[in-house]
């Protein structure tokens, strides 16, 4: 009998085997794969998900602790007749830049030696730097002597003391494992967006020209101008800004239940019968109104209505600087700039209104290092020639600043999460206006 087609079966049974044995391995180790992978992201989210919850409550606990403290705060305007100004830094070049922060630390430096006490006898300055906690930045500056003062810890202060545009130094702590950072800035002195949205068209060729001075000296592009103001125009068209105020009246009528007598209690026709109205006079206080504008275009200017990753994105960025147009444009409704506290190209947009702005903002520069201005008519008495244009924008400006925002920052692990509230303060009044999460 012929027997070989059953000997090759026999022969390649094996080799079948092996390779059945191959492809289940094959998606064995795929599904084994796919499910360590699909465990590995369903972890992730979970850790992230726990991390941001950890973020959010450091964040909401931050926000609380900020916003009970700035009763407090007292923000205190400082002199600083030998400082540089905060104003210009935004607009230099990096070498310019670089220049300043030397020829600074040099007049220091020769500060710090002419106003040295002697060294006491048989201690000489090395000895003192062993003495001393080198790692102490103040202390070892002050052991340095002309032309050795530690450039790279100078610090340019604004107008409160810590850098531009903080009220005070930032704070940062921890809960568990959480980092918070919490940081008050002065949202007078930066420039009202909102004045490129006033509905009065007897100064828009003013708001005009202060919005393009604004972005000229921010470095923006003409493109990039005319694409913030077409955004512009189309919030005006939702909303248009106020930036005069006066109490208004407003007359409510209220329905009063009619209330039958006794005696006709039971009647059908007293069931039947018509409420009275009443008519209630409510008086809007002009606060009332700004802080109800405030709310509302909070929600406009940060809304996709207004491209702020664009005007976020630096023009000026090094070691020490990372400067954008929104760093210096207050996006809360604020309706009025700080003359103490506003850098030179906002004070150049607040005097457009008045006329010679450029020259206003320079006087008003070199007064404020030395003393800050009191009110309004002490610089229109120190600056006499241009007291006209001075009392034109009267509306515009002030001496001390109301409008804050409080920004808190809370990380944990991979998650981030911040808050940014914006404030009225009053004295130790504070009112909380709009928030914003993210």
């Amino acid at each position: 009998m012929f027997q070989g087609p059953k000997n090759n079966d026999n022969r390649n049974r094996p080799g079948v085997v092996l390779l059945v044995t191959l492809i289940m391995l094959v998606v064995l180790a795929t599904l084994g794969y796919t499910l360590t992978g699909r465990i590995a992201d369903r972890r992730h989210r979970n850790h992230f998900t726990i991390d941001y919850c950890k973020a959010r409550y450091g964040c909401d606990s931050g926000l609380k602790y900020a916003f009970a403290t700035m009763e407090e705060i007292d923000p205190k305007l400082i002199s600083r007749p030998n400082d540089p100004d905060f104003s210009d830094l935004f607009n230099m070049t990096e070498a310019e830049y670089e220049k300043l922060l030397e020829e600074w630390a040099a007049e220091k430096a020769l500060e710090a030696d002419q106003s040295a006490e002697p060294e006491p006898d048989g201690l000489d300055l090395e000895m003192l730097k062993t003495i001393l906690d080198i790692n102490d930045i103040n202390d070892f500056n002050d052991l340095l002597g002309p032309g050795e003062y530690d450039q790279q810890n100078l610090q340019i202060p604004g107008p409160y003391g810590p850098p531009w545009p903080f009220v005070t130094e930032p704070v940062e702590f921890e809960i568990g494992t959480t980092k918070i950072k919490i940081e008050v800035e002065d949202e007078n002195a930066k420039y009202p967006v909102g004045w490129a949205l006033a509905d009065n068209k007897d100064i828009s060729a003013e708001t005009d020209a202060g919005l393009t001075t604004f972005c000229e000296w921010a470095r923006m592009e003409p493109n990039e101008i005319d694409a913030l103001k077409e955004q512009l125009k189309q919030i005006t068209e939702i909303k248009p800004f106020k930036v005069d105020f006066k109490p208004i009246t407003k007359i409510e009528r209220t329905t009063v239940p009619a209330t039958p007598t006794s005696a006709a209690r039971t009647s059908s026709s007293s069931l039947r019968r018509t409420p009275r109205t009443r008519i209630i006079r409510k008086t809007i206080s002009v606060e009332e109104q700004i802080a109800e504008q405030t709310r509302h275009f909070a929600r406009l200017l940060h809304s996709s209505l207004l491209d702020s990753e664009a005007l976020a994105r630096p023009r000026i960025r090094d070691a020490d600087r990372r400067e954008s147009p929104l760093k210096y444009m207050a996006t809360w409704g604020s309706t009025k700039v700080n003359i103490n506290t506003a850098p030179r190209h906002v004070l150049e947009a607040a005097f457009a209104f008045g006329g010679d702005a450029d020259r206003i903002a320079h006087e008003i520069i070199r007064l404020r290092k030395t003393k800050p201005i009191q009110n309004i008519e002490e610089l229109k008495s120190a600056l006499l020639g241009y007291s006209n244009s001075i009392e034109k924008c009267e509306n515009y400006i002030t001496t001390a600043s109301t409008f804050f925002t409080i920004k808190v920052t809370a990380v944990s692990g991979v998650a981030k999460a911040s808050s940014v509230v914006a404030i009225t303060k009053n004295g130790k009044k504070v009112q909380r206006v709009a928030l914003i999460n993210s």
